[in-house]
């Protein structure tokens, strides 16, 4: 959440800002700020009755011990009494203000950094590496190629569940199983500590990280209990740090975990769901940083150089893309997709978003550090995938094919027990 004190100092740059994602409800700056005088307005008034009522208390105090006039006490009384009324519709106002404030805050996605682009038409390649081509003439789709090697079952799925959910079988569930594990093991190599977390969270654990209310309708609820099912391991990874103030040598934080997420993905349909394109549920393993203001593009550096050395090591070709400020997620000021090339579908898929949250979500989080000179600062927060898995598995198995195999790259045969899938 954007502070009140940065929107009031850089309203300019905000409205800039909100145009290049094209967010529409720029009325809201202007709406936020003069809720926000109205609030102190009140508040100060607030304070004053405060005043006159403990100054009202003292001299009961005083005449009591005293003199005990009656008379004096009755009609100071009777002035207390007033001033307890008036407090009391005071602070239902500043209350009623105080939320719609928080309601119109929680509306304004994060300012985009200098470096994204308004453009929403063509992306941003950075980088772009392998060789795009396929061993055999007419590659299958993965979902074909499940058929053939009986790796996944989208029926099953649907049967258990429904549409959007798979069942792994076989030496499908062993590959799938050992990616987490590499991807894991690769993260802790370059110094992330591993958590192991719920998938169910609450409102606030939503709230914190900006999932909710902006994500909200794509996450799945458990009304009976007030539960979310977590859309992404960020939200618990990031709320253990929640309520926290850190000091400068704490800093940086590396965390990493595997969980399974869950999405509505509502809306979705044709090609792009198709197999394991988009999923209800699917597993990602994540990695988070936790920052100082003054690092925390060197570590989106880091993280993403991270994430390209993973792919490279897996033999895919990939592209690096910075996204435009319409494609950005409500909480982040700077997002780098990775995309790898399926072979069958002819087609970029995104595999890792790798983002630089700055202090939006900090804020919310309450997450701060201790400065060197001993100042309370907001930490810098950044997420990124290490890596989903289903797009991963789509283009494994798609550019590792020939005629009557699926190789297995190098780097995991170690943890599959196998080379190839016959």
């Amino acid at each position: 959440m954007l502070k009140i004190s940065f929107i009031r100092k850089n309203k300019e740059k905000v409205l800039l800002g909100l145009e290049k994602r094209n967010f529409t409800k720029l009325h809201l700056v202007n709406e936020i700020l003069i809720l926000d005088e109205k609030k102190k307005i009140i508040q100060n008034i607030l304070n004053k009755i405060l005043e006159k009522e403990n100054l009202i208390s003292k001299k009961i105090g005083q005449i009591l011990s005293l003199n005990n006039d009656d008379h004096q006490i009755k009609y100071l009384k009777e002035k207390s009494s007033s001033l307890e009324e008036k407090k009391i519709n005071i602070s239902v106002q500043l209350k009623k203000i105080s939320k719609d404030l928080e309601k119109k805050l929680n509306q304004i996605p994060n300012i985009p950094d200098e470096k994204v682009k308004k453009n929403s038409i063509k992306k941003d390649v950075i980088l772009q590496e392998g060789d795009i081509h396929s061993s055999v003439v007419n590659p299958l789709p993965h979902w074909e190629l499940s058929k053939k090697f009986c790796l996944f079952d989208s029926n099953l799925g649907t049967k258990i569940s429904g549409s959007g959910f798979l069942v792994y079988m076989g030496k499908g569930a062993k590959l799938q199983r050992s990616l987490i594990q590499y991807f894991l093991d690769r993260n802790i190599q370059a110094s992330y500590k591993e958590y192991s977390l719920p998938y169910l969270v609450n409102e606030k654990s939503g709230y914190a990280t900006g999932q909710v209310p902006d994500k909200e309708n794509q996450m799945y609820f458990i009304e009976k209990d007030n539960f979310y099912l977590i859309p992404t391991g960020e939200i618990p990874i990031m709320n253990c740090y929640r309520d926290r103030i850190l000091t400068y040598i704490d800093l940086p934080i590396k965390a990493t975990t595997y969980t399974s997420c869950f999405r509505r993905e509502a809306g979705s349909y044709g090609s792009k769901v198709r197999g394991l394109n988009r999923l209800h549920q699917f597993e990602k393993v994540e990695i988070i940083q936790i920052t100082t203001p003054y690092s925390s593009f060197s570590s989106l550096k880091e993280m993403v150089l991270h994430v390209k050395n993973i792919l490279q090591s897996l033999n895919l070709p990939f592209r690096i893309i910075c996204l435009n400020g319409p494609d950005l997620g409500f909480s982040s000021a700077i997002t780098y997709d990775l995309e790898v090339y399926s072979m069958a579908q002819k087609k970029w898929l995104e595999v890792s978003s790798v983002s630089n949250c700055t202090n939006f979500q900090s804020n919310r989080l309450r997450l701060r550090y201790k400065t060197v000179a001993g100042k309370i600062e907001l930490c810098h927060t950044l997420n990124g995938s290490a890596l989903a898995l289903p797009r991963i598995m789509a283009a494994l198995l798609e550019n590792n094919q020939t005629e009557n195999q699926i190789n297995i790259p190098k780097v995991l045969i170690p943890y599959t027990e196998f080379d190839h899938i016959k």
